[in-house]
Protein backbone atom coordinates (compact mmCIF):
# COMPACT_ATOMS: atom_id res chain seq x y z
CA UNK A 1 0.00 0.00 0.00
CA UNK A 2 1.24 3.49 -0.83
CA UNK A 3 1.67 5.65 2.30
CA UNK A 4 2.12 9.40 2.68
CA UNK A 5 3.33 11.40 5.61
CA UNK A 6 1.82 14.12 7.73
CA UNK A 7 4.80 16.45 7.11
CA UNK A 8 3.97 19.55 9.06
CA UNK A 9 6.96 18.97 11.38
CA UNK A 10 9.50 18.04 8.69
CA UNK A 11 10.59 21.37 7.25
CA UNK A 12 14.40 21.17 6.93
CA UNK A 13 17.07 18.72 5.80
CA UNK A 14 17.96 18.10 9.48
CA UNK A 15 14.35 17.03 10.09
CA UNK A 16 14.71 14.58 7.20
CA UNK A 17 17.92 13.14 8.67
CA UNK A 18 16.25 12.73 12.06
CA UNK A 19 13.28 11.01 10.43
CA UNK A 20 15.49 8.63 8.46
CA UNK A 21 17.56 7.85 11.58
CA UNK A 22 14.37 7.04 13.42
CA UNK A 23 14.87 9.66 16.10
CA UNK A 24 11.96 11.85 15.00
CA UNK A 25 8.37 10.74 15.44
CA UNK A 26 6.04 10.93 12.37
CA UNK A 27 2.41 10.16 11.66
CA UNK A 28 2.03 7.93 8.57
CA UNK A 29 -1.35 7.63 6.89
CA UNK A 30 -2.31 5.42 3.88
CA UNK A 31 -3.28 7.28 0.71
CA UNK A 32 -3.81 6.62 -2.96
CA UNK A 33 -1.70 7.41 -6.02
CA UNK A 34 -2.97 10.99 -6.39
CA UNK A 35 -2.18 11.79 -2.76
CA UNK A 36 1.34 10.36 -3.13
CA UNK A 37 1.95 12.51 -6.22
CA UNK A 38 0.69 15.60 -4.40
CA UNK A 39 2.99 14.82 -1.45
CA UNK A 40 6.04 14.48 -3.74
CA UNK A 41 5.16 17.76 -5.47
CA UNK A 42 4.86 19.64 -2.18
CA UNK A 43 8.13 18.19 -0.86
CA UNK A 44 10.07 19.19 -3.99
CA UNK A 45 8.76 22.75 -3.68
CA UNK A 46 9.33 22.95 0.11
CA UNK A 47 12.96 21.85 -0.08
CA UNK A 48 13.62 23.87 -3.29
CA UNK A 49 14.80 20.73 -5.03
CA UNK A 50 15.29 22.40 -8.43
CA UNK A 51 16.40 25.79 -7.06
CA UNK A 52 19.94 25.36 -5.82
CA UNK A 53 19.68 22.34 -3.53
CA UNK A 54 23.05 20.62 -3.22
CA UNK A 55 23.72 17.17 -4.66
CA UNK A 56 23.85 15.68 -1.15
CA UNK A 57 20.62 17.44 -0.24
CA UNK A 58 18.85 16.07 -3.36
CA UNK A 59 19.97 12.56 -2.44
CA UNK A 60 18.60 13.04 1.07
CA UNK A 61 15.23 14.26 -0.25
CA UNK A 62 15.02 11.34 -2.70
CA UNK A 63 15.76 8.85 0.11
CA UNK A 64 13.06 10.50 2.22
CA UNK A 65 10.49 10.35 -0.61
CA UNK A 66 11.32 6.71 -1.37
CA UNK A 67 10.86 5.67 2.26
CA UNK A 68 7.55 7.48 2.65
CA UNK A 69 5.91 6.61 -0.69
CA UNK A 70 7.49 3.22 -1.37
CA UNK A 71 8.32 4.29 -4.96
CA UNK A 72 11.40 2.94 -6.69
CA UNK A 73 14.30 5.12 -7.75
CA UNK A 74 13.25 5.02 -11.41
CA UNK A 75 9.67 5.99 -10.54
CA UNK A 76 10.90 8.95 -8.50
CA UNK A 77 13.21 10.03 -11.33
CA UNK A 78 10.28 10.15 -13.77
CA UNK A 79 8.05 12.08 -11.36
CA UNK A 80 10.77 14.56 -10.42
CA UNK A 81 11.57 15.16 -14.09
CA UNK A 82 7.87 15.73 -14.81
CA UNK A 83 7.62 18.26 -11.96
CA UNK A 84 10.68 20.12 -13.23
CA UNK A 85 9.34 20.18 -16.81
CA UNK A 86 5.71 21.12 -16.13
CA UNK A 87 5.64 22.31 -12.52
CA UNK A 88 3.01 19.69 -11.71
CA UNK A 89 2.77 15.93 -11.17
CA UNK A 90 -0.42 14.42 -12.57
CA UNK A 91 -1.34 10.80 -13.31
CA UNK A 92 -2.14 10.83 -17.03
CA UNK A 93 -3.34 7.21 -16.95
CA UNK A 94 -6.50 8.27 -15.14
CA UNK A 95 -7.49 10.60 -17.98
CA UNK A 96 -8.94 9.81 -21.41
CA UNK A 97 -6.54 10.16 -24.34
CA UNK A 98 -5.97 13.69 -25.61
CA UNK A 99 -7.07 12.78 -29.14
CA UNK A 100 -9.23 9.66 -28.88
CA UNK A 101 -10.37 7.78 -31.98
CA UNK A 102 -13.98 8.42 -32.86
CA UNK A 103 -16.28 5.51 -32.02
CA UNK A 104 -18.05 4.62 -35.25
CA UNK A 105 -19.75 1.33 -34.32
CA UNK A 106 -21.66 1.15 -31.07
CA UNK A 107 -22.41 -1.70 -28.71
CA UNK A 108 -25.83 -1.96 -30.37
CA UNK A 109 -24.08 -2.54 -33.71
CA UNK A 110 -22.02 -5.38 -32.23
CA UNK A 111 -25.17 -6.97 -30.80
CA UNK A 112 -26.93 -6.56 -34.17
CA UNK A 113 -23.99 -8.24 -35.95
CA UNK A 114 -24.20 -11.07 -33.42
CA UNK A 115 -27.89 -11.46 -34.28
CA UNK A 116 -27.04 -11.72 -38.00
CA UNK A 117 -24.20 -14.20 -37.39
CA UNK A 118 -26.40 -16.29 -35.12
CA UNK A 119 -29.05 -16.53 -37.83
CA UNK A 120 -26.73 -17.14 -40.78
CA UNK A 121 -24.14 -19.31 -39.03
CA UNK A 122 -21.30 -16.71 -39.17
CA UNK A 123 -20.45 -16.43 -42.85
CA UNK A 124 -17.28 -14.90 -44.27
CA UNK A 125 -16.66 -11.15 -44.10
CA UNK A 126 -17.73 -10.36 -47.70
CA UNK A 127 -20.89 -12.47 -47.44
CA UNK A 128 -21.82 -10.88 -44.10
CA UNK A 129 -21.15 -7.42 -45.54
CA UNK A 130 -23.57 -8.14 -48.39
CA UNK A 131 -26.26 -9.25 -45.93
CA UNK A 132 -25.86 -6.02 -43.94
CA UNK A 133 -26.08 -4.00 -47.18
CA UNK A 134 -29.24 -5.81 -48.30
CA UNK A 135 -30.93 -5.41 -44.91
CA UNK A 136 -30.61 -1.62 -45.21
CA UNK A 137 -30.85 -0.90 -48.96
CA UNK A 138 -33.19 -3.69 -50.08
CA UNK A 139 -35.38 -4.17 -47.01
CA UNK A 140 -35.09 -0.68 -45.45
CA UNK A 141 -34.06 -1.80 -41.95
CA UNK A 142 -32.79 1.42 -40.32
CA UNK A 143 -30.93 -0.51 -37.63
CA UNK A 144 -28.27 -1.41 -40.22
CA UNK A 145 -27.57 2.19 -41.30
CA UNK A 146 -24.12 2.39 -39.68
CA UNK A 147 -23.17 -1.18 -40.62
CA UNK A 148 -23.74 -0.62 -44.35
CA UNK A 149 -20.26 0.82 -44.90
CA UNK A 150 -18.36 -1.50 -42.56
CA UNK A 151 -15.17 -3.04 -43.92
CA UNK A 152 -14.48 -6.77 -43.93
CA UNK A 153 -11.73 -6.34 -41.34
CA UNK A 154 -13.92 -4.35 -38.96
CA UNK A 155 -16.56 -7.09 -39.05
CA UNK A 156 -14.00 -9.33 -37.38
CA UNK A 157 -13.11 -6.51 -34.93
CA UNK A 158 -16.75 -6.29 -33.85
CA UNK A 159 -16.85 -10.06 -33.46
CA UNK A 160 -14.10 -9.70 -30.85
CA UNK A 161 -16.05 -7.25 -28.67
CA UNK A 162 -17.44 -8.37 -25.34
CA UNK A 163 -20.97 -7.31 -26.32
CA UNK A 164 -20.81 -9.52 -29.40
CA UNK A 165 -19.48 -12.52 -27.45
CA UNK A 166 -22.14 -12.05 -24.77
CA UNK A 167 -24.94 -11.97 -27.34
CA UNK A 168 -23.68 -14.77 -29.53
CA UNK A 169 -23.82 -18.53 -29.04
CA UNK A 170 -20.78 -19.93 -30.82
CA UNK A 171 -20.86 -23.37 -32.35
CA UNK A 172 -17.73 -25.36 -33.03
CA UNK A 173 -16.84 -25.41 -36.71
CA UNK A 174 -17.86 -28.58 -38.50
CA UNK A 175 -15.89 -30.65 -40.93
CA UNK A 176 -17.07 -31.09 -44.48
CA UNK A 177 -17.76 -34.54 -45.85
CA UNK A 178 -14.97 -35.93 -48.00
CA UNK A 179 -15.79 -38.31 -50.82
CA UNK A 180 -14.65 -39.08 -54.31
CA UNK A 181 -16.35 -37.14 -56.89
CA UNK A 182 -18.90 -39.29 -62.08
CA UNK A 183 -19.15 -40.37 -68.07
CA UNK A 184 -15.49 -39.27 -67.25
CA UNK A 185 -15.34 -35.49 -67.58
CA UNK A 186 -16.28 -32.38 -65.75
CA UNK A 187 -19.30 -30.33 -66.89
CA UNK A 188 -18.83 -27.40 -69.26
CA UNK A 189 -21.68 -24.96 -68.57
CA UNK A 190 -20.09 -22.00 -70.44
CA UNK A 191 -21.93 -19.48 -68.32
CA UNK A 192 -25.35 -21.16 -68.61
CA UNK A 193 -27.34 -22.15 -65.52
CA UNK A 194 -28.68 -25.69 -65.34
CA UNK A 195 -25.53 -27.77 -64.86
CA UNK A 196 -26.04 -29.24 -61.41
CA UNK A 197 -23.67 -31.15 -59.15
CA UNK A 198 -25.04 -33.71 -56.70
CA UNK A 199 -23.67 -35.53 -53.66
CA UNK A 200 -24.88 -37.42 -50.58
CA UNK A 201 -24.26 -36.56 -46.93
CA UNK A 202 -24.93 -39.23 -44.30
CA UNK A 203 -26.14 -38.23 -40.84
CA UNK A 204 -24.18 -41.07 -39.24
CA UNK A 205 -24.86 -44.33 -37.42
CA UNK A 206 -25.98 -44.85 -33.83
CA UNK A 207 -26.09 -48.16 -31.99
CA UNK A 208 -25.71 -50.03 -35.27
CA UNK A 209 -28.63 -48.23 -36.95
CA UNK A 210 -28.15 -46.15 -40.08
CA UNK A 211 -29.22 -42.53 -40.11
CA UNK A 212 -31.01 -40.55 -42.81
CA UNK A 213 -29.19 -39.30 -45.92
CA UNK A 214 -29.23 -35.73 -47.27
CA UNK A 215 -29.17 -35.22 -51.06
CA UNK A 216 -27.37 -31.99 -51.98
CA UNK A 217 -27.82 -30.59 -55.52
CA UNK A 218 -26.09 -27.33 -56.57
CA UNK A 219 -26.07 -25.41 -59.84
CA UNK A 220 -22.53 -24.56 -60.91
CA UNK A 221 -23.12 -21.09 -62.38
CA UNK A 222 -25.68 -19.54 -59.99
CA UNK A 223 -25.10 -21.73 -56.89
CA UNK A 224 -28.86 -22.37 -56.70
CA UNK A 225 -29.21 -25.24 -54.24
CA UNK A 226 -31.90 -27.83 -53.56
CA UNK A 227 -31.81 -30.25 -50.61
CA UNK A 228 -33.78 -33.35 -49.67
CA UNK A 229 -33.59 -36.18 -47.11
CA UNK A 230 -34.19 -39.89 -47.68
CA UNK A 231 -34.15 -42.78 -45.19
CA UNK A 232 -31.95 -44.94 -47.47
CA UNK A 233 -30.00 -44.46 -50.70
CA UNK A 234 -31.74 -47.22 -52.61
CA UNK A 235 -33.35 -46.73 -56.01
CA UNK A 236 -36.82 -46.89 -54.42
CA UNK A 237 -36.13 -43.68 -52.47
CA UNK A 238 -33.51 -41.95 -54.63
CA UNK A 239 -35.19 -41.80 -58.04
CA UNK A 240 -38.38 -39.87 -57.03
CA UNK A 241 -36.40 -37.52 -54.78
CA UNK A 242 -33.84 -36.74 -57.52
CA UNK A 243 -36.67 -36.07 -59.95
CA UNK A 244 -38.28 -33.68 -57.43
CA UNK A 245 -34.98 -31.84 -56.89
CA UNK A 246 -34.39 -31.43 -60.62
CA UNK A 247 -37.93 -30.08 -60.96
CA UNK A 248 -37.46 -27.60 -58.10
CA UNK A 249 -34.97 -25.42 -60.00
CA UNK A 250 -36.59 -22.40 -61.68
CA UNK A 251 -34.51 -23.00 -64.82
CA UNK A 252 -34.19 -26.08 -67.03
CA UNK A 253 -31.55 -28.59 -65.87
CA UNK A 254 -29.19 -29.32 -68.78
CA UNK A 255 -26.51 -31.38 -67.05
CA UNK A 256 -26.30 -33.77 -64.09
CA UNK A 257 -22.90 -34.46 -62.54
CA UNK A 258 -22.25 -36.93 -59.71
CA UNK A 259 -19.37 -38.75 -58.11
CA UNK A 260 -18.91 -42.47 -58.68
CA UNK A 261 -21.44 -43.60 -56.07
CA UNK A 262 -23.78 -46.37 -57.14
CA UNK A 263 -26.79 -44.43 -55.83
CA UNK A 264 -26.36 -42.11 -58.84
CA UNK A 265 -24.55 -44.21 -61.43
CA UNK A 266 -27.26 -46.72 -62.27
CA UNK A 267 -29.79 -47.36 -65.03
CA UNK A 268 -32.83 -46.15 -63.04
CA UNK A 269 -31.33 -42.70 -62.50
CA UNK A 270 -30.16 -42.54 -66.13
CA UNK A 271 -33.68 -43.37 -67.32
CA UNK A 272 -35.16 -40.73 -65.03
CA UNK A 273 -32.79 -38.06 -66.37
CA UNK A 274 -33.54 -39.08 -69.92
CA UNK A 275 -37.27 -38.77 -69.22
CA UNK A 276 -36.71 -35.24 -67.86
CA UNK A 277 -34.69 -34.34 -71.00
CA UNK A 278 -31.45 -33.72 -69.12
CA UNK A 279 -28.89 -33.59 -71.93
CA UNK A 280 -25.68 -34.47 -70.09
CA UNK A 281 -25.02 -37.12 -67.45
CA UNK A 282 -21.38 -36.91 -66.31
CA UNK A 283 -19.35 -38.32 -63.46
CA UNK A 284 -16.08 -37.39 -61.85
CA UNK A 285 -12.72 -38.52 -63.14
CA UNK A 286 -10.36 -40.54 -60.93
CA UNK A 287 -7.84 -38.50 -58.95
CA UNK A 288 -9.60 -35.25 -59.96
CA UNK A 289 -11.27 -34.20 -56.74
CA UNK A 290 -12.06 -30.72 -58.11
CA UNK A 291 -14.57 -32.22 -60.56
CA UNK A 292 -17.24 -32.10 -57.86
CA UNK A 293 -15.65 -29.53 -55.57
CA UNK A 294 -18.56 -27.09 -55.56
CA UNK A 295 -21.08 -29.50 -54.07
CA UNK A 296 -18.45 -30.85 -51.69
CA UNK A 297 -17.87 -27.36 -50.33
CA UNK A 298 -21.63 -26.89 -49.93
CA UNK A 299 -21.75 -30.14 -47.95
CA UNK A 300 -19.57 -28.54 -45.32
CA UNK A 301 -20.65 -24.89 -45.50
CA UNK A 302 -24.40 -25.58 -45.70
CA UNK A 303 -25.46 -29.13 -44.85
CA UNK A 304 -23.06 -29.68 -41.95
CA UNK A 305 -23.48 -26.11 -40.76
CA UNK A 306 -27.25 -26.48 -40.46
CA UNK A 307 -27.60 -30.19 -39.64
CA UNK A 308 -24.22 -30.89 -38.08
CA UNK A 309 -22.90 -34.42 -37.63
CA UNK A 310 -25.78 -35.50 -35.42
CA UNK A 311 -27.50 -38.82 -36.03
CA UNK A 312 -30.97 -38.36 -37.58
CA UNK A 313 -32.96 -41.61 -37.38
CA UNK A 314 -34.12 -42.82 -40.76
CA UNK A 315 -37.78 -42.78 -39.71
CA UNK A 316 -37.40 -38.97 -39.26
CA UNK A 317 -36.38 -38.51 -42.90
CA UNK A 318 -39.86 -37.10 -43.85
CA UNK A 319 -39.78 -34.19 -41.33
CA UNK A 320 -36.11 -33.57 -42.19
CA UNK A 321 -37.05 -33.48 -45.88
CA UNK A 322 -39.88 -31.02 -45.13
CA UNK A 323 -37.43 -28.73 -43.31
CA UNK A 324 -34.94 -28.84 -46.19
CA UNK A 325 -37.59 -28.35 -48.89
CA UNK A 326 -39.81 -25.73 -47.26
CA UNK A 327 -37.33 -23.68 -45.21
CA UNK A 328 -33.65 -24.20 -45.88
CA UNK A 329 -33.62 -24.43 -49.71
CA UNK A 330 -35.70 -21.23 -50.27
CA UNK A 331 -33.54 -19.42 -47.72
CA UNK A 332 -30.29 -20.47 -49.39
CA UNK A 333 -31.46 -19.40 -52.84
CA UNK A 334 -33.06 -16.06 -52.00
CA UNK A 335 -31.39 -14.78 -48.82
CA UNK A 336 -27.93 -16.30 -48.22
CA UNK A 337 -25.11 -14.43 -49.97
CA UNK A 338 -22.50 -16.44 -51.92
CA UNK A 339 -19.09 -15.50 -53.31
CA UNK A 340 -18.56 -15.67 -57.08
CA UNK A 341 -15.08 -15.74 -58.59
CA UNK A 342 -13.52 -13.82 -61.47
CA UNK A 343 -10.27 -14.93 -63.10
CA UNK A 344 -7.51 -12.33 -63.39
CA UNK A 345 -4.32 -12.77 -65.41
CA UNK A 346 -1.25 -11.47 -63.61
CA UNK A 347 1.86 -9.94 -65.14
CA UNK A 348 3.70 -13.26 -64.97
CA UNK A 349 0.99 -14.99 -67.02
CA UNK A 350 -0.56 -16.87 -64.13
CA UNK A 351 -4.34 -16.77 -63.71
CA UNK A 352 -5.78 -16.27 -60.25
CA UNK A 353 -9.32 -16.32 -58.92
CA UNK A 354 -10.51 -13.27 -57.02
CA UNK A 355 -13.78 -12.66 -55.21
CA UNK A 356 -14.65 -8.94 -55.55
CA UNK A 357 -17.28 -7.48 -53.23
CA UNK A 358 -19.57 -6.54 -56.12
CA UNK A 359 -19.89 -10.24 -57.00
CA UNK A 360 -21.07 -11.23 -53.52
CA UNK A 361 -24.79 -11.92 -54.05
CA UNK A 362 -27.54 -14.43 -53.48
CA UNK A 363 -28.04 -17.23 -56.05
CA UNK A 364 -31.26 -15.54 -57.19
CA UNK A 365 -29.45 -12.21 -57.67
CA UNK A 366 -26.79 -14.07 -59.69
CA UNK A 367 -29.50 -15.62 -61.89
CA UNK A 368 -31.08 -12.23 -62.51
CA UNK A 369 -27.70 -10.71 -63.39
CA UNK A 370 -27.02 -13.19 -66.24
CA UNK A 371 -27.37 -11.87 -69.80
CA UNK A 372 -30.77 -12.79 -71.26
CA UNK A 373 -31.74 -14.37 -67.95
CA UNK A 374 -35.41 -14.65 -68.96
CA UNK A 375 -34.47 -17.22 -71.58
CA UNK A 376 -33.24 -19.70 -68.96
CA UNK A 377 -36.46 -19.85 -66.93
CA UNK A 378 -38.81 -22.78 -67.28
CA UNK A 379 -42.11 -22.18 -69.09
CA UNK A 380 -44.69 -20.70 -66.73
CA UNK A 381 -42.07 -19.21 -64.36
CA UNK A 382 -41.41 -15.46 -64.37
CA UNK A 383 -39.09 -13.18 -62.44
CA UNK A 384 -42.13 -11.38 -61.01
CA UNK A 385 -43.15 -14.63 -59.29
CA UNK A 386 -39.60 -15.21 -58.05
CA UNK A 387 -39.32 -11.58 -56.84
CA UNK A 388 -42.40 -12.10 -54.68
CA UNK A 389 -40.73 -15.09 -53.04
CA UNK A 390 -37.42 -13.26 -52.57
CA UNK A 391 -39.05 -10.22 -50.92
CA UNK A 392 -41.66 -11.98 -48.82
CA UNK A 393 -39.29 -11.57 -45.84
CA UNK A 394 -36.02 -9.81 -45.13
CA UNK A 395 -32.80 -11.81 -45.09
CA UNK A 396 -32.69 -11.66 -41.29
CA UNK A 397 -36.33 -12.65 -40.85
CA UNK A 398 -35.87 -15.58 -43.23
CA UNK A 399 -32.75 -16.75 -41.39
CA UNK A 400 -34.51 -16.57 -38.03
CA UNK A 401 -37.47 -18.53 -39.41
CA UNK A 402 -35.09 -21.26 -40.60
CA UNK A 403 -33.47 -21.33 -37.16
CA UNK A 404 -36.86 -21.86 -35.51
CA UNK A 405 -37.72 -24.66 -37.92
CA UNK A 406 -34.31 -26.23 -37.34
CA UNK A 407 -34.80 -26.20 -33.57
CA UNK A 408 -38.21 -27.83 -33.98
CA UNK A 409 -36.66 -30.57 -36.12
CA UNK A 410 -33.92 -31.29 -33.61
CA UNK A 411 -36.43 -31.44 -30.77
CA UNK A 412 -37.99 -34.33 -32.67
CA UNK A 413 -34.54 -35.90 -33.13
CA UNK A 414 -33.69 -35.51 -29.43
CA UNK A 415 -37.03 -37.02 -28.39
CA UNK A 416 -36.47 -39.99 -30.73
CA UNK A 417 -32.95 -40.59 -29.44
CA UNK A 418 -33.88 -40.12 -25.75
CA UNK A 419 -37.51 -41.22 -25.36
CA UNK A 420 -37.26 -41.32 -21.56
CA UNK A 421 -36.11 -37.68 -21.31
Amino acid sequence: MIVTLCTERIRTLDDIRAFLDGSEAADITPHGREAAHAFIERALVRFRYHLGLSRAGKGLVREFLAKVTGYSDSQLSRLIARQRRTGRIRDHRLRPPARPFATVYTTADAVLLAEVDEAFGQLSGPATKRILWRQYHVFGDERFKRLVGISNGHIYNLRGRRAYRSARTTFRATRGAISSIGKRRRPRPEGRPGFVRVDTVHSGDRDGEKGAYVINMVDEVTQFQQLAAVPRITEHFMVPVLAALVGAFPFRVLGFHADNGSEYINHRVAAMLNKLHVEEFTKSRPRRSNDNALVESKNGNVVRRWLGHSHIPEHLAPPANAFLRDFLSPFLNHHRACLFAVEVEESNGRRRRKYPQELVMTPYEKLRSLPAADGFLKPGITFEQLDAVAHAATDLEAAQEVQRARKALFRLVAKALNPAA
